[in-house]
């Protein structure tokens, strides 16, 4: 939260490298992300590791969300600490003491072996509690999950059968459908998803399983998700800050979030020096950020700390000591080098949100 002062803070006078979220834009992305969902018969628990923040977490939930999604041991227990109790760990565990962690949160977890099955298991038992458990499956990333029906249906029977693990479905991810080139491929790849954890749940079925939870999809796929049966809740998590990654693929939500940076250097004519590089900006897409309002500039790395903006096609050269935003290449990694998010409105900083819980003095 903001200190009390009768100053408005602009987000021109904060220091830089900064993390930006623009509110009106932000607040249109989970409002429309979450009434579509609904419309669409479908529950929406969008993936938090987007955003690391209790705060935007507390907002998609308000809006509608039954909950979020963690990635992390450490995201379930700084989400669960916050406050939220509807939490679903979509990365499966091969840790013991992380496991009893995870189990204090009370988020639902994801396995994808037998042995993860008996070390929950021991968990819940020694914390005396019932699990919630999801069997993750493979839909042909090869990243995790059971890879064939015969597989993903020994370890249903084997979470049924725990005294303390309590089956409640299954979890189909596709880390290539949620980045396909247009929305036709998005779609085969999610149909492919789906089919198969359809074809997994039916086959539970037949052992007299009961399944209530069919989860996935992702922004990139979160429209096409939403006309496929049997699917009961999206995972969609990037919609609600946006990055160039999705936009370059046609995802229409609004891009909300930017890093701020300063001109510190401006003695060449045709490029000026920032203060944003690596340690600002995700670097894992084969391009860099982009400039929000300076047509023609065009951003290339300069190092851990610089940045530089080439002006060949630009009518306006950035002075010295210019503030300018950027759009980020890839949203979740930016957001995790930082410890706080500035939510603005107009031009005035209305409130500062914590990452990961971090210290935002």
């Amino acid at each position: 939260m903001i200190q009390n002062t009768n100053v408005a803070l602009e987000i021109e006078n904060l220091p830089t490298p900064a993390l930006l979220v623009e509110l009106d834009k932000f607040e249109a992305n989970i409002s429309r992300m979450a009434s579509e969902t609904a419309a669409a018969g479908k529950k929406l628990r969008p993936h938090a590791k987007a955003h690391k923040c209790v705060e935007i977490a507390k907002r998609q939930i308000a809006a509608g969300a039954v909950g979020v999604c963690v990635a992390t041991a450490a995201e379930a227990t700084m989400v669960a600490r916050g406050g939220i109790d509807d939490l679903l760990l979509t990365s499966p565990l091969a840790d013991p003491l992380k496991m009893a962690g995870v189990v204090q949160t009370g988020a639902m977890v994801v396995v994808d072996n037998l042995r993860q099955v008996r070390w929950y298991q021991e968990a819940a038992c020694a914390a005396n509690v019932q699990l919630a458990v999801l069997v993750d499956l493979d839909p042909g990333d090869h990243r995790t999950g059971a890879a064939t029906l015969e597989q993903a249906v020994e370890i249903a029977l084997a979470i049924d059968q725990a005294s303390h693990l309590w089956l409640r479905g299954v979890q189909a991810y596709s880390v290539a459908g949620s980045h396909g080139k247009d929305a036709d491929e998005r779609l085969a790849y999610s149909q492919t998803t789906f089919s198969f954890a359809l074809e997994v749940v039916a086959a539970c079925a037949r052992h007299g399983l009961h399944s209530d939870v069919v989860s996935g999809g992702s922004t990139g796929t979160w429209d096409v998700d939403q006309s496929i049966a049997g699917v009961n809740e999206i995972q969609a998590g990037s919609y609600a800050l946006m990055d160039m990654a999705y936009r370059r693929i046609g995802v229409d939500f609004e891009p909300a979030m930017s890093v701020l940076a300063t001109v510190i250097s401006a003695n060449h004519s045709d490029f000026v020096t920032v203060d944003a590089g690596f340690k600002a900006f995700s670097t894992d897409r084969a391009f860099g950020p982009e400039p929000v309002s300076l047509q023609g500039a065009a951003y290339r790395w300069g190092g851990d700390e610089f940045g530089y903006l080439d002006l060949f096609d630009c009518k306006t050269k950035p002075k010295l000591g210019d503030k300018i935003q950027f759009w980020p290449p890839h949203c979740d990694p930016t957001v995790n080098l930082y410890a706080k998010i500035h939510a603005y409105r107009g031009r005035v900083v209305e409130d500062v949100w914590s990452v990961m819980g971090r210290s935002i003095a």
